[in-house]
């Protein structure tokens, strides 16, 4: 359902698309009023893992108004000021702690205070980014955005698997008062593949099982391939076992793209997960992220698309696989709060497969004038 504006307050119909909408209110300080929330399904409302991201926003931000009703089926959201800092949160278990953290990244360049977070709960799941992947790709897209000599400091001090998690994350950014307009439109050659393959609180030989079985695949494309074993056990392991693989291929132009699997929560009726299979999984994910030939990992287009749009009042351009569903929704919402619209067109050279698509747009200026300055 398109956004309808009822005195001055964007409203929005149905639970898609949340936690982007949150952080598009959040930073263009326009309240935003969500209707309609699960009503048809046999629990109602907002869930678990979506409150704990609410309360997550309003840890980093001061001064917001946050109202639901009764049935958790209306959500009413009046921004406050981006204030950063030092902040702990308990994730809920339902997601990974990769769901949160994307949300923080790209709020972090427009606090007051660099921001420094630590995030607990679950590192490694199937329905989520991990942090392995997040470190590897989102990263290096923030760090271009950001201005100067930046120092970005991302930590796994603890794996937790589902369902019951302990793991935890640190993620330290500065703030930046504009952000730098980016032209990235060759995604390179794949020149060299990493990996990390974790095990928790499982046997270390999993881990190896996962390497050979990955390299199995990629070394018949790359020669230079190595994969980390992170094998976890003690205190640093979390609350389940679980084992899983990460894998990043960089480019020559400094492109970085991922690609991850990891072992399905075990129900009565599920079939025995093989650590092989897990590898393969992982390294065919990558391979198909790298066939996509963007610039950008895909699960974070609308990270990127986010920092273009709030850059200086200059052309960024950006070229990306084919959009993802969450990508194409995301422009939208972007142009009900920012009023910003990306050119899109499609990218042809002569030896393409996939349809690239070109991204491009003018910033809108964003300062962010709540920064310390020194």
């Amino acid at each position: 359902m398109p956004a309808t504006t009822k005195n001055k307050i964007l409203t929005y119909e149905g639970c898609n698309y949340m936690r982007h909408r949150l952080l598009l209110s959040t930073l263009s300080g326009k309240p935003m009023r969500i209707t309609g929330i699960r009503i048809k399904d046999d629990d109602p409302g907002v869930r678990e893992y979506e409150v704990s991201f609410i309360r997550l926003l309003d840890k980093i931000t001061n001064g917001s108004r946050i109202e639901l009703n009764e049935t958790g089926t209306n959500l009413y959201y009046n921004p406050g000021i981006l204030h950063g800092g030092d902040v702990e949160h308990d994730c809920s278990l339902q997601r990974g702690i990769g769901y949160y953290l994307e949300g923080v990244m790209i709020l972090a360049p427009f606090c007051k205070t660099p921001i420094n977070i630590k995030l607990r709960g679950v590192t490694n799941n199937t329905t989520d980014p991990c942090v392995d992947r997040i470190k590897a790709t989102a990263v290096p897209i923030l760090k271009k955005f950001l201005s100067g000599d930046t120092e970005v400091i991302f930590n796994i001090p603890k794996r937790g698997a589902a369902p019951l998690g302990g793991g935890e994350v640190v993620f330290k950014c500065p703030a930046s008062r504009n952000l730098r307009t980016v032209q990235f439109q060759n995604s390179g050659m794949v020149k060299r593949i990493r990996g990390t393959a974790c095990s928790i609180r499982v046997s270390p030989a999993i881990a190896n099982r996962m390497v050979e079985s990955a390299k199995g695949v990629l070394l018949k494309f790359l020669p230079d391939v190595y994969i980390h074993t992170d094998h976890c056990k003690g205190a640093s392991s979390g609350k389940s076992p679980g084992f899983g693989l990460s894998l990043s291929a960089a480019t020559t132009t400094e492109v970085v793209l991922g690609g991850e699997a990891f072992s399905p929560l075990k129900t009565p009726n599920s079939a025995p997960c093989v650590p092989e299979d897990i590898g393969k999984e992982a390294a065919l994910k990558l391979v198909d992220e790298v066939y996509r030939n963007g610039c950008i990992d895909s699960p974070f287009q609308s990270m990127t698309a986010m920092f273009m749009a709030l850059g200086k009042k200059d052309v960024s351009k950006v070229v990306t696989g084919p959009l993802t569903p969450t990508m194409i929704q995301f422009l939208r919402d972007m142009r009900d709060f920012f009023g910003v619209v990306f050119k899109i067109e499609p990218h042809k050279e002569e030896d393409e497969i996939l349809d690239q698509v070109v991204l491009t747009c003018v910033g809108v200026g964003y300062t962010n004038i709540s920064k310390r300055t020194l």
